[in-house]
């Protein structure tokens, strides 16, 4: 299985070992020029990496140094490889005492969504994989009684968590935080929209001290609101940023097409008939409805696709993934919330079918493609009821979009549907165990489940 982390490390080294020689590569810092460990090293070796990214470049000298840093970084430009060596570096420079509780981690990095919590235990792994540090990952949707007891079952250096389940388990002295050394916040404007805040708080108060432990923030945008937690989590932080004009992937060919409401879905099929470079594709709707309707009317004219929202339980979320990373379908129709979890290389083309409602959305969802410096292309659909938040998006990325019509082609007639619609993907999250069985509504209050039910004629 290919890890996404190794496309975020930098640009490959010369197959020779002499140095680079493309003007592109100027400037750069070697991970050699770091004085990184040694086992540490030559995991990056052996993955093939020589230089660091724009923000590994920031992080890493302030992250080794042991400074508090709040970085501003998307995903996909290497923030997880920056944090992770950092703490790397400091662990293997000073080893703990093996004499150590089970659940007690040295680290704690602290995710808003499972799938990257899951994404940086692979990378950590990666990284790790010539050193004895030991990482796990514990999130919701998954099987509490397994993850419970991979953290009893001995030493844990890194802990990577989503703040519900890491409470359960903290609230059951299962995981011991008092003597964490690092604080990682990832994605910390998410973690403020989707209202997870008062339970970070909750966890925070578990570690030592701010002025015993190292505290790192990331977020896609350093807002008063998320400066003002990084205030509140670590003494004298360093902040630092990407530059405007670096948030948009350069590699990412920006499209706009202007059309009617009425007039989109035609326009999507039509692209993906008519353009077999479009090979691995994400289709972007700001509604779980519209989603859900995309995949339904998309699958019943031949289009192999699946669908990931919120409602998608746990388990059929991996396999979607998975699957879409094997190629085994061409189309991934997915919701904001779903797509932030979405780490797949190779994604040939982004789709807003709907305009996200902030900028900062926008460069998230593009930057699921052009990754690892291919080449990726992104069309957004501007209709009537979303175009006022181009100027907006055109601010924020630094420089205008394209915006032209479709071509006359691309409004041929949509076919019928051929095919049945697909089950429904999964979008109703399984019933807990125990929880009552929703009512029949065709059966009367007063029925009986004995079955003493009228028969049709014939049955």
């Amino acid at each position: 299985m290919p890890i996404p982390f190794l496309k975020k490390l930098g640009r490959k080294a010369p197959a020779n070992g002499a140095a680079a020689e493309e003007p592109s590569d100027a400037g750069k810092i070697p991970f050699r020029d770091l004085d990184l460990p040694a086992p540490l090293m030559q995991a990056i070796d052996d993955l093939g990496f020589a230089y660091c990214t724009p923000i590994q470049a920031e992080v890493l000298p302030h992250g080794i140094a042991g400074r508090n840093v709040a970085g501003q970084a998307q995903t996909g430009t290497g923030k997880t490889a920056a944090f992770l060596i950092s703490i790397f570096v400091r662990f293997l420079r000073e080893p703990r005492s093996d004499k150590v509780q089970p659940g007690t981690p040295r680290a704690l990095v602290i995710a808003p969504t499972r799938e990257l919590v899951i994404q940086i235990e692979r990378d950590a792994r990666a990284l790790g994989r010539h050193t004895s540090l030991r990482t796990l990952a514990v999130y919701g949707g998954a099987d509490f009684a397994k993850q419970e007891k991979a953290l009893r079952s001995g030493r844990v250096d890194i802990v990577a968590a989503t703040p519900g389940r890491l409470l359960d388990f903290a609230a059951r002295r299962i995981i011991d935080l008092r003597q964490a050394e690092y604080l990682v916040i990832d994605e910390a404007d998410r973690m403020l929209d989707m209202g997870f805040i008062p339970d970070v708080r909750r966890i925070v108060r578990r570690l030592p001290p701010k002025d015993r432990r190292r505290t790192l923030l990331f977020s896609a945008t350093l807002s008063e609101d998320v400066k003002r937690l990084a205030s509140q989590w670590m003494p004298d932080p360093i902040y630092l940023a990407v530059e405007p004009d670096n948030i948009a992937v350069e590699t990412v060919d920006h499209l706009v097409l202007a059309m009617a409401a009425r007039d989109k879905f035609k326009v999507l099929f039509n692209l993906l008939a008519q353009r077999p470079e479009m090979e691995r594709v994400l289709v972007f709707g700001n509604r779980r409805d519209t989603t859900k309707r995309l995949e339904t009317q998309l699958a019943s004219r031949g289009v192999s696709c699946r669908l990931l929202s919120g409602m998608v339980d746990q388990k059929k979320r991996m396999r979607i993934l998975e699957d879409f990373r094997a190629g085994q379908f061409r189309v991934l129709v997915a919701t904001d919330v779903a797509g932030r979890g979405i780490h797949v290389d190779d994604i040939t083309h982004v789709v807003n079918y709907d305009f996200p409602y902030e900028p900062e959305d926008y460069v998230h969802r593009i930057g699921r493609t052009g990754r690892a410096g291919a080449a990726g292309k992104a069309v957004s659909f501007a209709c009537e009821n979303e175009s006022f938040i181009i100027p907006e998006i055109e601010a924020f990325i630094g420089f205008p979009l394209e915006c032209r019509q479709p071509e006359k082609e691309l409004y041929a007639p949509v076919p019928r549907p051929t095919h049945r619609p697909p089950p429904s993907g999964g979008e109703e999250k399984e019933r807990p165990r125990g929880s009552p069985r929703r009512r029949n509504p065709r059966r009367g209050r007063g029925s009986r489940s004995s079955g003493n039910r009228r028969r049709s004629p014939g049955r």
